[in-house]
């Protein structure tokens, strides 16, 4: 049930934060308020950066021209974003809605206890590049939308709507067995210690490159070995251990933690060790798979079902109720665009304009008739 895991905002259907911004030129005008190009590039990059392009360079490779067919969607699609928010925040201002440090304080809490740990969310809020201060905008934000939203339909969600829900989603809340684990991986990735010596010595001889790459593999074992000993030396210190030797930073800045998965979510080598192992205990040996050399810690287990109501209750009715909210703001937000005045002060922004298309006359068919 992925859509349940996580904290579900209402800003993940648009622009949160409220960020000043230096003096730029206007790009479009929203019943007199402007957006400005600064506000643009900004929310522009978040978006690139957090969607699949991350992978290939986020926004630091992306090509932003009018030629590059993937950037007039992006462009949309952030100008649309902005001129919605700009709506809000006009209708939030219209009836006077406010968030104060006590609303924040109790909504920090409610995440706090939604994610498990202030620790964790500190995690979360790191691994995704947001800062403790855009955080509290963000939240800022969250608070007065949602206050609008109440301000214009009261939501209640009951215990009953979360159990239909729950009757008729009963595959969101199956598994299949899983375990959890941690782990302390040194890598030893023979493509990318391929394409490292091949970048420093591009005419290397192939035996030559065998042989370089066997010999760094070996070098990567016998580090993982003596990282191997140290953890059977002080199993306690496994948390420590992994947090300053493990090549995997993500994993590691959280004592190697990696939660709960199936099998399938793994690498077969890695899946099969993790599975034949029992909680509380560490792997024996070695767990080497195409990442390299893991050292594997399995603390809890859990067998294939369905997990019962009463402990996703709470999450359902979450998620229920966030619905109903994105639902209200998308009525909203339709009425307050047909009745807005939006001017474009510079075209390019404009929808009409971000696919050019020259029509080219089709030729007349040639008259037959003598």
């Amino acid at each position: 049930m992925k859509k349940l895991i996580t904290c579900i905002a209402l800003s993940t259907v648009l622009l949160s934060g409220c960020t000043l911004f230096p003096k730029s030129e206007g790009i479009v005008k929203v019943n007199g308020n402007v957006i400005t190009q600064a506000e643009f590039d900004q929310a522009f990059d978040k978006s690139i950066d957090r969607s699949f392009l991350k992978s290939f360079g986020g926004s630091k490779n992306f090509v932003k021209s009018d030629e590059n067919p993937m950037y007039n969607i992006f462009k949309d699609k952030i100008v649309n974003e902005l001129i919605i928010k700009s709506l809000l925040d006009q209708e939030i201002a219209k009836r006077k809605i406010t968030a104060t440090d006590e609303d924040v304080q109790n909504e920090l809490k409610t995440i706090i206890d939604r994610v498990g740990s202030k620790e964790q969310l500190n995690q979360m809020l790191k691994q995704r590049g947001v800062s403790n201060s855009q955080f509290t905008e963000d939240l800022k934000t969250q608070i007065k939308i949602k206050k609008l939203v109440n301000s214009i339909q009261k939501i209640e969600i009951t215990d009953a709507d979360a159990e239909k829900y729950y009757n008729t989603h009963k595959n969101e809340f199956t598994h299949g067995e899983q375990v959890r684990a941690s782990h302390i991986l040194i890598s030893a990735n023979t493509l990318e210690l391929i394409q490292q010596i091949k970048a420093k010595n591009p005419n290397i001889d192939p035996t030559k490159l065998n042989k370089k790459v066997e010999e760094q593999i070996a070098s990567q074992k016998t580090k993982a070995e003596a990282v191997l000993a140290e953890v059977k030396k002080n199993p306690d210190n496994f948390e420590k251990i992994a947090q300053q030797k493990s090549d995997d930073k993500a994993s590691g800045e959280r004592g190697g933690e990696l939660g709960f998965f199936p099998k399938e979510a793994m690498v077969p080598e890695f899946a099969n060790a993790a599975f034949s192992m029992k909680p509380n205990t560490i792997s024996e040996k070695l767990v080497q798979s195409p990442y390299g050399f893991h050292i594997i810690k399995v603390t809890d287990r859990i067998t294939a079902g369905t997990t019962p109501f009463a402990k996703v209750k709470d999450e359902i009715k979450f998620y229920l109720e966030t619905q109903k909210q994105v639902e209200i703001l998308k009525n909203l937000t339709s009425g307050l665009m047909k009745n807005a005045k939006i001017e474009y002060l510079n075209e390019s922004f404009n929808p009409k304009n971000s696919v050019k298309q020259k029509e080219v006359p089709a030729k007349p068919a040639k008259d037959t008739k003598k």
